[in-house]
This record gives structure tokens, C-alpha cells and sequence, in this order.
């Protein structure tokens, strides 16, 4: 299920690993303590992934992370999410055993562990204040896009009040299927959209993968705009190469964040780009980009 540690583990061999945090101990008030945080206008409630900054200790991604006015941490494991709550942060989203990207809720043999998981886990992310937790399709593998669209209504129903219970909100996430993960089944909105709309549950939505979506369908924001209600939560990353949101990819992020800014949202849009320069550097710049 750890997709993002096995998959990707490769790609963070070049963003070079960190011996310590830039600014801790300095003067310049950069990353004096918890302290001098910055406080963001909070329009666009940010996170980070976990998977992006592997080099770098979880306590320290916090402390920085606190630093500079992110509100938590993406996609960590069950004994992590206690982490975060040292720093004044929450894990946003966290895993809880939701299947992996290719065998997962398409396929009826899967409901079974996916359930048993959730029921172990998802009271936890309550206790912890962990409010997402996420899921896949799984891949086609032959299986026609109906069949498997009934099949992942099927599963969601059937642990969608475990989430209604505790408060946790399960998010099935949209991924492409054209470059990174070939064969996935949600890879389109409407499909992911056609199936929480039948699953009908306050505690089922997508979380929609910018970098994903722009790669399979483009007309982000008004495709953000149709379908907000259906979306829980938010992933970053720029386009071409998941590298830093900046002007050398092809997504206007301001323009986009002031969509989902002045729809109200209130969940999170956690950055998940792989750095190519200094990671807290970039990190910190896109915060300040997204900061709208």
C-alpha cells in the first residue's frame, strides 16, 4: 500500500539528502522556533507529502513545515500521525490501508481487507485528528470502466460509515493513467465524480490530483468549479515532471488557487512535487505562490 515510499523511492536519490534544516540555530529568524512561524492569510489551507522530502526526518520536515504557516503533513503511515501533533501541525492525510494504486477497490476480492483495515484504523485517525484517509481504484487489468465503477460503489458502501461514524472523510484519488501509473482506473473526473455521486456519503470524496488531472484532461479550474462538492482534497505538482511550481511548467497555480479559494473550500492542498533544487527552498516558494 505504501505507493509513494516503493515506487518513487528512486526519484528522491537526486534531490540529495539534508544533514540539517536551513536556518535552524541561525539568526536571520528564518527557522528560530515555533515562535516566529509565519502566519498565512488561510484561503488555502497547505500541507506537504511525506514521500517528497524522504532525506529529511519527519521531525524536521514539521518544524518546518510549522515555520513557514503549513497547517500539516500528507500521506503518512498509522505510526506517524502522532508526529505532526508535536509541531502544532496534523497529518492531513493519512494511509490506513486502503489498497495500493493497482489492486484496490475495482475488484470485489479486495473489499474484505480494505474493511478489516479501516475498522482498525480510521478510529484512530479520529483520536489522533487525522481527518482523511485515502484509497484507489486499483488497476483495469482487462476489467471494462463500468464494471469496475460498480465495484468501487460497492466497496465504498460498504465502509463509508466507518468513516461517517468518526468524523473521517475517505478520499479516492484521481491519478493518470497516461504516464505514471498506466492502466489505473480513476483517471478521469467524471468517473471518480459518477461513482461518489452514487456512494452518496459526506465522508466519500476525490482527492484530485492537479498534476494528474492536467496531464489527463487540462480545463482545470473549470472542472474544479463543476465539481467541488465531490472533492475532499488536493495534491500538487508541476507539469511536465511533478518538479517545483514555477514558471517552467504549464499550470497557472495562483490562477488555480484563487479558484479553490473563492469556492470556499476547507479541506487542504498539499504540495507533492519532487524538488530539484534545495527541497525547502522550493518547498517554501511554492507556499509563497499558493498563497493567494
Amino acid at each position: 500500500m505504501n505507493y509513494r515510499k516503493i515506487s518513487r523511492r528512486d526519484v528522491m536519490k537526486g534531490a540529495g539528502a539534508l544533514a540539517v534544516l536551513p536556518g535552524i540555530g541561525t539568526t536571520d529568524g528564518q527557522m528560530s522556533g515555533a515562535r516566529d512561524s509565519l502566519t498565512r492569510r488561510g484561503r488555502i489551507r497547505q500541507s506537504v507529502c511525506r514521500w517528497c522530502y524522504e532525506s529529511i526526518a519527519l521531525d524536521e520536515l514539521c518544524a518546518f513545515a510549522a515555520n513557514i504557516g503549513l497547517k500539516g503533513i500528507d500521506l503518512l503511515e498509522p505510526e506517524e500521525w502522532g508526529v505532526p501533533q508535536r509541531h502544532g501541525l496534523i497529518c492531513t492525510m493519512g494511509y490506513a490501508g486502503g489498497g495500493d494504486i493497482g489492486n484496490a477497490l475495482n475488484r470485489v476480492e479486495n473489499h474484505k481487507a480494505i474493511e478489516e483495515a479501516f475498522r482498525k484504523n480510521i478510529p484512530l485517525a479520529a483520536k489522533l485528528g487525522v481527518p482523511n484517509v485515502i484509497t484507489f481504484s486499483g488497476n483495469r487489468r482487462g476489467m471494462p470502466d463500468e464494471e469496475g465503477a460498480r465495484n468501487t460503489v460497492i466497496g465504498l458502501n460498504r465502509i463509508k460509515k466507518i468513516g461517517e461514524d468518526h468524523g473521517v472523510t475517505i478520499n479516492l484519488e484521481l491519478l493518470n493513467s497516461k504516464k505514471d501509473h498506466h492502466d489505473y482506473m480513476a483517471d478521469h473526473t467524471a468517473w471518480g465524480v459518477r461513482v461518489v455521486q452514487e456512494v452518496a456519503s459526506p465522508r466519500v470524496k476525490l482527492l484530485y490530483d492537479i498534476y494528474h488531472m492536467q496531464i489527463m484532461e487540462g480545463d482545470l479550474i473549470q472542472t474544479i468549479r463543476d465539481n467541488m462538492q465531490w472533492i475532499g482534497h488536493f495534491h500538487t505538482g508541476g507539469v511536465p515532471g511533478r518538479h517545483e511550481l514555477n514558471n517552467q511548467q504549464e499550470v497557472q497555480w495562483d490562477g488555480v488557487m484563487r479558484a479553490i479559494a473563492d469556492l470556499k473550500f476547507q479541506d487542504y492542498v498539499a504540495h507533492e512535487f519532487v524538488p530539484t533544487g534545495d527541497p525547502l527552498t522550493s518547498l517554501r516558494q511554492a507556499v509563497e505562490l499558493c498563497e493567494v
